[in-house]
């Protein structure tokens, strides 16, 4: 056992190493390293590796999901106190996302709203959040003529998940051939397979049983020559892509 203990510190220091190197850090790192390569490398990863990896965007997302699990309430006491001390568009923007986040859109309407005034009146991110706050609550067609408002009053802004939201809209106002005629353009370019997955799961709801082969085989081909880690990032979506195919063929 301690011959096992020992083979482990080593072959961590060694990823450490690694990253000494690649990173370009001080060299007395790779000493500290192989002297002492249990306190060595826990030192090092307190140090350096966990900034470092605090600062990207899989670092900041892990770190994100890790607090908002350990302290759920944490992101919206602080955007309460933010906005009971300096109550700014800002502050008003962030307590509303926290509520929605927090399950609680219902809430949320009436600081999107205070906020949608004067020179943001028209402010196409806020318009969004508040579109989908409307959706979250099911005034979809307050969501609708919201999203319509954006894109009348900010017509060269683009946003891919405020497309997938106007068709999630259409399909709670029950407007199936427009909402069709969105998905269509949206499967062809969304970056990740949400859109895709969400399409197949509504067309096996609306019985088109025939359309939702036809749209499962292209995100079969899709998927055959997706890289591995963007199967990673889509695990979410291709499981729930499967749970729609065993509908689809039971």
């Amino acid at each position: 056992m301690p011959f096992l203990g020992i083979g482990f510190s080593t072959i961590i220091a060694l990823f450490f190493a690694v990253h000494v190197i690649k990173t370009e850090q001080e060299r007395f790192w790779l000493s500290i390293l192989f002297l002492f390569p249990f306190i060595g490398s826990l030192i090092y990863f307190l140090v350096i590796f966990l900034p470092d990896f605090r600062q990207t965007s899989v670092g900041y997302q892990i770190e994100s999901k890790l607090l908002k699990a350990l302290d759920p309430q944490r992101e919206l006491r602080e955007a309460l106190s933010n906005y009971e001390i300096s109550p700014t568009v800002e502050a008003k923007v962030c307590l509303a996302k926290a509520l929605v986040d927090n399950d609680r859109a219902h809430e949320a309407l009436i600081y999107y709203q205070e906020a949608l005034t004067g020179i943001y009146e028209s402010a196409p991110d806020i318009l969004l959040q508040y579109a989908y706050a409307l959706y979250q609550v099911k005034q979809y067609k307050k969501a609708k003529e919201t999203l319509d408002y954006l894109r009348d009053k900010n017509p060269t802004y683009r946003s891919d998940e405020g497309h997938l939201l106007y068709t999630k809209i259409l399909i709670g106002l029950d407007l199936k051939k427009e909402a069709q005629e969105e998905f269509n353009a949206l499967i062809s370019y969304y970056p990740s397979l949400e859109a895709a997955s969400y399409y197949l799961q509504t067309l096996i709801e609306w019985q088109q049983f025939s359309l939702a082969k036809e749209v499962l085989q292209k995100i079969e081909l899709r998927l055959k020559h997706m890289p591995k880690h963007a199967k990673r990032i889509n695990q979410t979506w291709i499981k729930s892509i499967e749970q729609s195919k065993q509908k689809l063929y039971r």
